[in-house]
């Protein structure tokens, strides 16, 4: 179950990060799988609403938990529900930046990723969970404090994952993409365009690689 924020959800014309790891795991996976989740829809900057089907290619299982303008402190009490009736065995959690951005500090924020994982093992104690750093947007560029927010905020995130980890329900940290690049791999500074897609997609396919041994490396396009 991937699930995040904007950059999760997408908007209107796009494929989405889900879509390419989806097409990464299908041919890499050697077992069934489904994604799932309460969700399917993109945003429509158009008219600022989330019931848009216009992928860029609809056709694969497009299930999600995931919203523009949605944080760790808004995912928290919906994802115990989300994980027991769509009975997720993997979360994809890219969370963090709309946080910091509007709602809380990054003390603040680590509290809610500690109150989301409780949540999520309240609706299935196995669930496993790899989490995804905030990954800087322009905004970091010409505010120093932001910046900070976001530096301390992934310091905690690192300690939170390796406290929380548990043998019956693993909590992985993946990376950061090294060669992520505002410049060139989103279209606004924040969303990412298609080279940021895959390559929000290899650190989630690569954290399960490397730890649980899921798939292959990822070979997509600009990963």
């Amino acid at each position: 179950m991937p699930v995040g924020d904007s950059m999760t959800i997408g908007s209107a014309g796009e494929h989405t990060w889900r879509y390419r790891l989806w097409q990464h795991l299908r041919t890499t996976y050697g077992g069934p799988f489904a994604v799932v989740g309460p969700r399917e829809t993109l945003y429509d900057l158009a008219t600022g609403t989330a019931d848009s089907y216009a992928y860029a290619d609809p056709d694969f299982p497009r299930g999600h938990l995931a919203g523009w303008g949605e944080g760790w402190q808004h995912m928290a009490p919906l994802i115990r529900e989300a994980v027991r009736d769509h009975r997720a065995d993997v979360l994809l959690v890219s969370l963090g930046l709309i946080d910091l951005g509007f709602y809380t500090s990054a003390v603040q924020t680590a509290e809610n990723v500690h109150r989301f994982v409780a949540e999520a093992r309240q609706g299935r104690p196995k669930v496993r969970m790899v989490l995804l750093p905030v990954i800087p947007n322009v905004r970091a560029r010409t505010e120093p404090e932001f910046a900070a927010e976001v530096s301390a905020f992934n310091e905690l995130l690192a300690k939170a994952a390796a406290d929380l980890d548990e043998p019956r329900s693993p909590i992985l940290l993946a990376s950061l993409p090294a060669s992520y690049d505002v410049n060139h791999d989103t279209y606004d500074g924040t969303h990412p365009n298609p080279s940021g897609e895959h390559k929000i997609a290899a650190a989630f396919a690569e954290a399960m690689y490397q730890a649980w041994g899921w798939g292959e490396p990822y070979g997509g396009e600009d990963a």
